[in-house]
């Protein structure tokens, strides 16, 4: 697990410093912030379509000769595009189209490396990894964006893509010596099983279990209105603080550095839940709901800073009690087509969230649209909580007492 996690490290490092590096690239291009923003949908574009797919490949193929392949394939995409700009080749059609090339790979990539990660500790630890998968994602995405500018300004834009090839490299090498923990979940697809018959990996199968399953529905409802109103804070916290607060790019900047913090804080707290549940991450989001409410009330900058800590960590406790719901509750045959239609209905929160949270700040205004987002998730998660309570039905143990009382008084009136 410790090599896994130092091989994520590196390679979540690489990733960032790429799609940092991407977006300076697409502006050099075609100096159109537009064509940045289309050169994210291209790479997110095919978890829409085509996740249910990987999710399906991933139960029916071993896990750590899948994890190595999409690996190697992710380097080489990488070391691709290094050579194109090398050689000044490179232009918005070809990045585009390598751009929806990594989408489609990490479709079966993301779902395995996950699946990987919980193979290399017994069941019981599975939160704890999945919290130490968060802290590491976090950390690489800080040293990931610090290390792009850096690397451009030495060594130019080409270095920044070689680098982030040799990091995916690192990982397939990494693969082969790993070995599953005793009482880790089975992977379907490892040595020594049968061949899955067709019928049992049919993508239909993963779809009709999540639709069936209560509580992995009411996971995606609670998720989705969160990230929709909720999560989007690079948008709505930064007008807030250039507009009503009046502060600059480094008062947003500021934000952002603390929000990353809290991001870490909340991988660790996460990694220490051992049972976590929808509930959990109903009341975490809820919580998350209220400080919302309370920043966007927030009358100076110092204020929003001493908000801004707490949410980012409610936040991240609930993405880690959320995964850990979602890679435990199906049966091991199944996790890699429930993680394929969450990555798909994921994908369209990511894509419709940010108009849709837009047209509410041009309504209501940045403090506007926090306050109403957060009263929104409050007060839907409130409302499901008290419904599910409501329809709860009595304990079967008290019953079970009363009969117990019956069976007494009975057997005192036959004595």
């Amino acid at each position: 697990m410790r090599w896994w996690s130092a091989a994520n490290f590196v390679s979540n490092a690489g990733t960032w410093m790429q799609l940092t590096v991407q977006n300076l690239l697409v502006l050099k291009i075609t100096g159109s912030a537009a064509a940045t923003g289309l050169s994210i949908s291209v790479q997110a574009a095919p978890a829409l379509f085509v996740s249910l797919l990987g999710g399906a490949a991933v139960d029916r193929w071993p896990r750590k000769t899948t994890v190595a392949v999409s690996q190697a394939l992710l380097g080489a995409v990488a070391f691709t595009t290094a050579l194109l700009v090398a050689l000044d080749r490179i232009d918005m059609t070809s990045l585009l189209l390598l751009a929806a090339v990594t989408g489609v790979i990490a479709t079966v990539d993301g779902p395995a490396c996950a699946l990987l990660g919980n193979d290399l500790v017994p069941v019981e630890d599975v939160p704890s990894a999945i919290g130490v998968g968060a802290l590491v994602h976090s950390s690489g995405r800080l040293v990931g964006t610090g290390l792009a500018g850096v690397t451009v300004g030495f060594l130019g834009t080409s270095a920044a893509y070689a680098a982030n090839g040799l990091s995916f490299l690192f990982v397939a090498s990494v693969v082969p010596f790993l070995r599953p923990a005793p009482g880790a979940a089975p992977d379907p697809g490892g040595a020594g099983r049968a061949a899955p018959k067709r019928a049992e990996m049919s993508v239909r199968q993963g779809l009709a279990y999540f639709v069936r399953r209560p509580r992995l529905v009411a996971l995606a409802a609670v998720t989705g209105l969160s990230s929709v109103f909720g999560r989007n804070y690079g948008l709505t916290l930064a007008v807030l603080v250039t507009g009503p607060l009046a502060g600059g790019a480094g008062a947003f900047g500021t934000v952002s550095t603390v929000l990353a913090a809290g991001g870490i804080v909340g991988a660790v707290l996460g990694a220490r839940l051992r049972r976590p549940s929808v509930r959990t991450v109903g009341l975490l989001a809820a919580a998350g709901g209220l400080l919302q409410v309370a920043a966007g009330l927030s009358p100076s900058l110092a204020v929003l800073l001493v908000l801004v800590l707490p949410m980012a960590v409610v936040e991240s406790v609930s993405d880690t009690a959320g995964t850990a719901v979602l890679q435990t509750d199906p049966p091991a045959r199944l996790r890699g087509r429930v993680l394929g239609v969450w990555s798909s209905v994921g994908t369209v929160w990511s894509l419709g969230g940010p108009p849709l949270l837009g047209l509410l700040m041009e309504w209501a205004g940045a403090r506007g649209a926090l306050v109403a987002g957060g009263l929104l998730i409050a007060g839907a998660i409130g409302a499901g909580l008290l419904r599910r309570r409501a329809a709860t039905p009595a304990p079967v143990r008290l019953r079970a007492q009363d009969d117990e009382v019956t069976d007494r008084e009975a057997l005192g009136t036959a004595a």
